[in-house]
């Protein structure tokens, strides 16, 4: 599908319906979709989303139908669409990443919340804990934030000779400081140079990469962050453009055209988010689903961006791939 009929494909399917069909049809449970990132950033999550809500036998159109917001990376844009669809009586809001959850739990407390976030979900405020969440939130948490050092052993093991490392982070991601510190753990534990530059727009994105070339960096550990999934080609365009081996979290961006991932995958994630918006639709309260952790990590390796690169993976490297894209 073309990026452009994506992005206007999105939206209720009711929409699209001529008003006497619509008549005719029994009231569906409305999901409320809410994502701090545009309606063509968000991409990346909202096809394994409407993919997870399909694997739960919950069709767009047939038996739900749905609300997309996009907040177009605006913090009070995204307050005011939380409280929309807290208005709107939605069924439950799926709230992609931190800071959509953080701020659709202050939306409101009675409109059931199934969140995905890439970080500890207790330390974020959004459950009392993972087994006994309370309250009306509960969802998916990845190991994003636990992947740090591991990111950075395994880019290291292609580039072991590189000078300098970046490290890449995104200011929009409230788990930025932390992740920052992990690294710089990982740094003494390594005696690796770490460069590391932080990114909240475009310009800096640019910006970025052009210091790390200039520092002679011989690879980027690309952090977490909604930013920069919301601009994952162009990440992986401007590491091709310069010729730097990228090692990314998610392994969505390995599927894009990415060098490398080692993390999770959003599909996983939309699988479960599927079943829970699906228990939740059928009476469920949130407060007695536990909050479920990825419990799969990927190290997903792309040989046809490695070729264009002329890089060569060790074959140590490459047996232990959970995925190789020739």
């Amino acid at each position: 599908m073309k990026r452009r009929e994506f992005i206007a494909g999105l939206g209720s399917a009711a929409a699209a319906w001529p008003l006497a069909a619509r008549a005719q049809r029994p009231a569906m449970p409305v999901i409320g979709f809410l994502s701090p990132q545009s309606a063509e950033g968000s991409e990346i999550a909202v096809t394994p989303f409407q993919q997870g809500l399909r694997e739960a036998g919950l069709m767009e159109g047939r038996n739900v139908a749905i609300e997309y917001r996009f907040a177009d990376n605006q913090l009070d844009r995204l307050r005011m669409q939380a409280a929309d669809l807290v208005r709107r009586q939605v069924a439950v809001i799926v709230a992609h990443a931190n800071t959509a959850a953080v701020i659709a739990k202050a939306a409101t407390a009675t409109t059931p919340i199934v969140f995905n976030v890439g970080g500890d979900p207790v330390a974020l405020g959004l459950v009392a804990s993972l087994n006994r969440p309370g309250a009306n939130v509960t969802g998916y948490a990845s190991l994003q934030t636990l992947l740090i050092a591991k990111q950075l052993e395994l880019i290291r093991e292609l580039v072991p000779k590189a000078p300098v490392i970046g490290f890449l982070v995104d200011l929009t991601n409230p788990n930025t400081e932390s992740d920052t510190r992990d690294m710089m753990a990982a740094e003494r534990a390594t005696d690796q140079k770490v460069l590391v530059q932080s990114v909240g727009d475009d310009a800096d994105l640019e910006k970025s990469f052009a210091a790390l070339i200039q520092q002679r960096a011989g690879a980027v550990v690309v952090g977490n962050g909604t930013f920069f999934s919301s601009r994952h080609e162009k990440l992986i365009d401007l590491a091709a453009r310069r010729a730097l081996p990228a090692i990314y979290s998610l392994r969505e961006y390995a599927l894009a055209g990415g060098l490398m991932s080692y993390g999770s995958s959003l599909g996983h994630a939309y699988h479960q988010i599927g079943i829970f918006v699906r228990e939740i639709l059928h009476g469920e309260k949130p407060a007695n689903l536990p909050v479920q952790q990825a419990t799969r990590v990927d190290l997903v390796i792309n040989l046809k961006t490695a070729k264009a690169l002329g890089i060569t993976f060790p074959l140590t490297l490459l047996g232990r791939a959970d995925e190789v894209i020739e």
